[in-house]
C-alpha cells in the first residue's frame, strides 16, 4: 500500500485526496490485523509495502534498502507498540502517530526534517527493540541496537554531503552497540523506555545538534559549550536517578 503512496505524490485534485486516504488507511489496516491477532501478517505488510526497493536492478537494492530503512523501522516499531497493549485507545494513538509520520514527516525532504526522521527512527526503533527483546539473548539485542543506530546515522548524514558518512555511521553503530552491551547487564526501564534508548537519544541528539549547527555555520564557542554541558547534565541526571538495585541483571 505504501508503495502505491510513494508513486502518487500528487499536490491537488482527486489524486491528492486518494494519496491522503491511502496514508490514513494503511495504519488502520495494521491496527485491524493486530486486533485480529494476525501479528506476523502486520509485520509482513510493513515489509511488503516497500516492494519497490527490489523492483530495480539488483545493484540498487542495497542503496534502496538504506534509504528506506528508517521508514521500515518506524513501521515495524508501531506494530510492536500496538501488540504490547490491549487498550484500544493506546492503539488508536499509535495509528494517529503513524499517520502523522506518513502524511507530514516522512514526505518532507528538508535538512531539518531529514534529521528529525533519523531521530524519530532511532528513538522508536530502540524503544520497540527493548520492549520486544526483553527476554531475548544479549548478543541479539546488542547487534540489533547497532543496526538501528547505523541506519539512523546514515539517514541523518544522507543530506549533508558528508564524505565520511559511512565511517561516522559505523562509529555511531559501534557506540550504540557497545553502550547497549554494557548497560544491558543492569537493564533499567523508565516506564517502557530502556536506559540505553534514553542515553543514546540524549547523546545522539546532542552530537547531531552540534553537527547540524556547524554545517549551518551557526555554531560558536558559547553555543558549543552550552550544548555539551546540557548533554552531560542530562546524561549524569539519567545515571544518578536510576534505580540500579532494582534493575534487571542479565
Amino acid at each position: 500500500m505504501s508503495s502505491i503512496i510513494e508513486r502518487l505524490k500528487p499536490t491537488a485534485g482527486f489524486s491528492a485526496f486518494l494519496h491522503l486516504l491511502l496514508n490514513i488507511l494503511f495504519p488502520i489496516v495494521l491496527l485491524v490485523l493486530v486486533r485480529l491477532n494476525f501479528i506476523q501478517l502486520a509485520f509482513s505488510l510493513v515489509l511488503l509495502s516497500k516492494w519497490r526497493m527490489v523492483a530495480v536492478k539488483p545493484r540498487f537494492w542495497i542503496a534502496n534498502f538504506r534509504a528506506n530503512a528508517v521508514d521500515m523501522i518506524v513501521g515495524l516499531s508501531i506494530v510492536i507498540f500496538m501488540t504490547h497493549t490491549t487498550n484500544i485507545y493506546y492503539q488508536m494513538a499509535w495509528v494517529v502517530l503513524y499517520a502523522v509520520w506518513l502524511i507530514f514527516i516522512k514526505p518532507s525532504s528538508t535538512l531539518l526534517m531529514n534529521s528529525t526522521q533519523a531521530f524519530i527512527g532511532q528513538a522508536l526503533g530502540l524503544s520497540a527493540l527493548f520492549l520486544a527483546w526483553v527476554n531475548g539473548p544479549l548478543y541479539g539485542l546488542t547487534f540489533l541496537s547497532g543496526i538501528i543506530c547505523y541506519f539512523a546515522a546514515h539517514h541523518f548524514f544522507d543530506d549533508f554531503d558528508e564524505p565520511y558518512a559511512r565511517l561516522l555511521s559505523y562509529i555511531w553503530a559501534y557506540f550504540g552497540a557497545s553502550l547497549t552491551w554494557v548497560l544491558s547487564h543492569w537493564l533499567i526501564y523508565y516506564k517502557f523506555v530502556a536506559q540505553p534508548t534514553l542515553l543514546l537519544g540524549v547523546i545522539g541528539y546532542g552530537v547531531a545538534t552540534l553537527y547540524y549547527l556547524d554545517h549551518q555555520a551557526k555554531l560558536n564557542k558559547l553555543l558549543r559549550r552550552q550544548v555539551i554541558i546540557a548533554m552531560l547534565l542530562f546524561t549524569f541526571l539519567i545515571l544518578f536517578i536510576s534505580n540500579w538495585w532494582g534493575s534487571k541483571i542479565v
